[in-house]
């Protein structure tokens, strides 16, 4: 039942995946087993992970998110977290997760101008 919930979408060179609000232990552990077999599938160069509906970060989310940035990493991606809200950053840091070079976006507009994967805007455009 938990992939049901998760579609790993390519959009170029970058998968994009996005995470239900209240996800249980299965569905984050299908979700790095989809992202590492898309990763290798479509020879992506970049993850964008949208936690924008995500309210709280338990401790398995968040270190498998993390395990699954570095293991995107491994296999020549980059990854950008996108959408992250105030709570589960608070979170995140009471519980000591760091996301090492994985970098963090406020929308999926930005995370995809991080990755590179169109233009950016121009000064006056876009927000």
């Amino acid at each position: 039942m938990a992939n049901e919930r998760i579609s790993v979408i390519k959009v170029r060179e970058t998968l994009m995946v996005t995470m239900p609000a209240d996800p249980d232990d299965s569905t984050i552990t299908a979700l790095q087993e989809e992202v590492l077999q898309a990763m290798a599938r479509y020879e992506a160069s970049g993850l964008i992970l949208d936690i924008s509906a995500v309210e709280t970060m338990d401790s398995f989310f968040a270190r498998t998110v993390v395990e699954t940035t570095r293991m995107v990493e491994l296999m020549g991606g980059k990854t950008v977290i996108a959408g992250m809200r105030p709570s589960v950053a608070i979170t995140a840091t009471q519980l000591g997760f760091t996301f090492g070079n994985t970098k963090t976006a406020l929308d999926v507009d930005y995370a995809l101008d991080l990755l590179g994967d169109r233009h950016p805007r121009r000064p006056g455009h876009g927000r």
